[in-house]
């Protein structure tokens, strides 16, 4: 039975995660990191601590879902009690992914902007479709409720970055978020990542290819935040017996 450590209990996903790991037979949680407290009763058996080492201690993987912010004090705290760390959370600025990456030299180490195995695939044909379409526009619009705080997505970005990979780009010389004004024509490498905010949209992803007299349009809609808990329990398992490195979900699904 692999013992998980659920960091971020408190948010969507990671509430998610306890209801979903109950479901499994050889995983089960037995620890919980919070900050102060838990607002929801959680089986007694699981240790709920504000002690990172004993967060760390009572397991053998943790699924992290929880804000940069904490996703920092996880990695530099696993530094010295490493641990096979399943990471979910976006918007991590680049200190943050400079450490994610020093970490996974002591432990291994899965990161993905999204646990979806439709996403996983869709970056897939985002890089091959970007490759054979040369000269076609690429435009990204990513959609989430209203209560998302990074923008644009981590998963829009990371499209974005294998749209510029299959050209031979760098996503960062070439994304633009947002046009105003009279900003003159578009630029013929220029990838667009733009988000959209409002209600309770779980997210929704299209990467459109763009030509004169035609274009093609790939989409992925998440209906339900279970595919993001259930991928990161399925990335827990897989990662729990590797060797220290860096890992992506196409590596735990064999894309």
């Amino acid at each position: 039975m692999i013992k998980v450590g659920v960091f971020g209990a408190s948010g969507r996903v990671g509430k998610l995660l306890l209801e979903n790991l109950k479901e499994t037979s050889d995983m089960s949680v037995s620890s919980v990191y919070v900050r102060n407290s838990l607002d929801f009763s959680i089986d007694p058996s699981i240790l709920i601590t504000t002690d990172m080492k004993s967060f760390l201690s009572a397991c053998d993987v943790v699924i992290d879902f929880s804000l940069p912010d904490a996703c920092e004090m996880l990695l530099e705290e696993a530094m010295n009690t490493p641990k096979p760390l399943v990471i979910g959370t976006t918007g991590l600025n680049t200190h943050q992914l400079n450490l994610l990456k020093d970490a996974s030299d002591k432990m291994p180490i899965l990161y993905a902007t999204n646990m979806s195995l439709g996403v996983a695939l869709l970056n897939n044909l985002v890089q091959q479709a970007s490759a054979a379409l040369k000269g076609f526009d690429i435009e990204i619009v990513e959609m989430h409720h209203k209560h998302k705080k990074d923008a644009p997505s981590g998963t829009a970005l990371t499209l974005g970055e294998h749209a510029a990979r299959g050209r031979g780009l760098e996503l960062d010389k070439v994304r633009i978020s947002g046009r105003d004004g009279n900003i003159g024509e578009r630029t013929e490498d220029e990838i667009a990542v733009m988000a959209i905010r409002g209600g309770d949209i779980v997210g929704r992803h299209t990467v459109g290819f763009y030509n004169d007299g035609e274009f093609l349009e790939l989409n992925h809609t998440a209906t339900s935040r279970s595919t993001f808990s259930k991928g990161a329990i399925r990335a827990g398992g897989w990662l729990a017996d590797k060797e220290a490195g860096l890992y992506t979900i196409a590596d735990c699904l064999g894309l």
